[in-house]
C-alpha cells in the first residue's frame, strides 16, 4: 500500500469523523431546543452540556430560555 494511498484514506476517515460529530451536535442542540423535558435530563444527567446550550442561545440574542426551564422545574418540585 502506498502512502498516497494510506494518507487518503486516513483523510477521509477524518472527514467522515467530523461530518458525524457536526451532524450529532446539530441533532443534540435540535433536540435540546424543542423539548423542555430532553433539556430537564441534560441537565441532571450533564449539565455542562446544557450550559454550552443556554449560551449559545444567548450569545445568538435568545435570551429566557433557561429562566422559563428554572421555573418550569421548580413548579414540578412543589
Amino acid at each position: 500500500m502506498s502512502s498516497k494511498s494510506l494518507a487518503h484514506k486516513l483523510m477521509k476517515g477524518v472527514i467522515v469523523v467530523e461530518l458525524l460529530g457536526v451532524f450529532g451536535a446539530y441533532g443534540l442542540f435540535h433536540r435540546m431546543n424543542n423539548s423542555q423535558d430532553f433539556r430537564s435530563t441534560m441537565n441532571r444527567r450533564f449539565p455542562a452540556v446544557l450550559e454550552v446550550y443556554y449560551q449559545s442561545n444567548e450569545w445568538a440574542g435568545v435570551y429566557g430560555i433557561r429562566e422559563r426551564d428554572h421555573e418550569a422545574w421548580s413548579a414540578k418540585q412543589d
